[in-house]
């Protein structure tokens, strides 16, 4: 299909925006009579259900192409925005099968494969048939964050490039600071403990004491325990089971006297600073960093249980789109979104670094 925006981006004239191309998808499908419906849900071990309904072309001739081309993506925004590792297919056999021959050892979507399932859930990705009456209800929790100010408060920030930290006294900054460092490629877990453990105390240096600690960071986070994060791509992930996992806690209870500290997604908590900033609810926020990363307040002001990792997710369906590094996928946030996005592009604007590192 050929898709072309109402403006053209300068340094990106090939983009192809991820709901245009759905938009003249579903366009093409609601002009065939003999499109149908496909239902797909996305589950985990917990119950944790998230439902989706479209309709798709006949599978027939060059239908095809299209047709696994916008479910395909659909499925793979919807991991990354929802989180789960069992899709169930109803509607449509090919498809389920396509599916399957993707995220598997192997397909083009190993890596989502692996991250999602192995690390995140513990257990790879499948991909099942099913009918729609067989299909289980939406289902979903959520959780409320305090929005407390009051005190002698410590919060941090964990990123690609730095380490962001602040002492707080009843919602003023009595002091910041960013310390430069390099967690990528670190093979040994104790870099990243006593990076974390140093930021903290250069921030309780300025208060009389520390009533509670709140963080942020790259990575999924669940009751503040890291289950993975760009930030240790290069520990072990027995490493990340065995020490990284729960430094936050460890620090809790052995170096900050078992006081409230709580860790949550960076993107989490850009959209409840968001939230908390206009006063408002049913705020989206967009951290624009090393990576991506993003967190959604719902209109009831509480955080959901959803992955919000859309650094992987599709933005551009262009067949010229950046490729991750890391997911080896095209056209996903983090090269749109980010610092990534700016050295993507500075060459094409007549810049030249050289081998100068994206955060100088």
């Amino acid at each position: 299909m050929n898709i072309q925006p109402k403006i053209t981006p300068v340094l990106d004239p090939g983009f192809v925006p991820a709901v245009l191309w759905n938009q003249a998808f579903e366009a093409k499908v609601a002009a065939e009579p003999a499109s149908h419906q496909v239902d797909i849900a996305l589950t985990r071990v917990d119950g944790t259900c998230f439902r989706w309904s479209g309709k798709i072309l006949p599978q027939t001739g060059e239908n095809v192409a299209l047709n696994n081309r916008y479910i395909e993506r659909i499925v793979k925004f919807l991991l990354w925005q929802k989180g789960g590792n069992i899709i169930l297919v109803a509607g449509d056999d090919a498809i389920a099968d396509m599916l399957a021959s993707q995220y598997c050892e192997g397909g083009a979507r190993e890596f989502d494969w692996d991250f999602i399932g192995k690390k995140i859930y513990g257990a790879p990705i499948t991909v099942q048939k099913t009918t729609v009456d067989a299909l289980p209800p939406e289902y979903s929790g959520s959780m409320t964050l305090g929005r407390n100010l009051d005190g002698y408060r410590i919060g941090f920030d964990l990123g690609g490039s730095d380490r962001k930290c602040a002492a707080v006294v009843n919602g003023e900054v009595v002091y910041s600071e960013e310390v430069v460092w390099d967690p990528y490629f670190q093979k040994d877990p104790q870099y990243h403990i006593d990076g974390i453990q140093d930021s903290l105390e250069r921030a309780a240096a300025h208060l009389p004491r520390v009533d509670a600690i709140g963080g942020s960071s790259a990575g999924v986070i669940i009751n503040s325990e890291v289950r993975t994060s760009s930030l240790f791509r290069g520990v072990s992930q027995e490493d990340i089971e065995k020490n990284l996992g729960k430094v936050f806690r460890t620090l809790q209870k052995e170096k900050w006297n078992n006081i409230p500290f709580e860790v949550v997604n960076d993107g989490e908590v850009t959209a409840l600073a968001g939230a908390m900033g206009m006063n408002d609810n049913a705020v989206l926020g967009v951290a624009m960093g090393t990576s991506e990363a993003a967190g959604y307040v719902d209109p009831e002001g509480h955080i959901k249980p959803w992955l919000n990792e859309l650094a992987f997710a599709p933005v551009d369906y262009s067949s010229e789109g950046g490729i991750d590094e890391w997911s080896k996928d095209m056209g996903v946030g983090a090269l749109y979104f980010s610092q990534q996005a700016v050295a993507r592009l500075a060459p094409r604007a007549g810049f030249d670094f050289g081998s100068m590192p994206f955060p100088e």
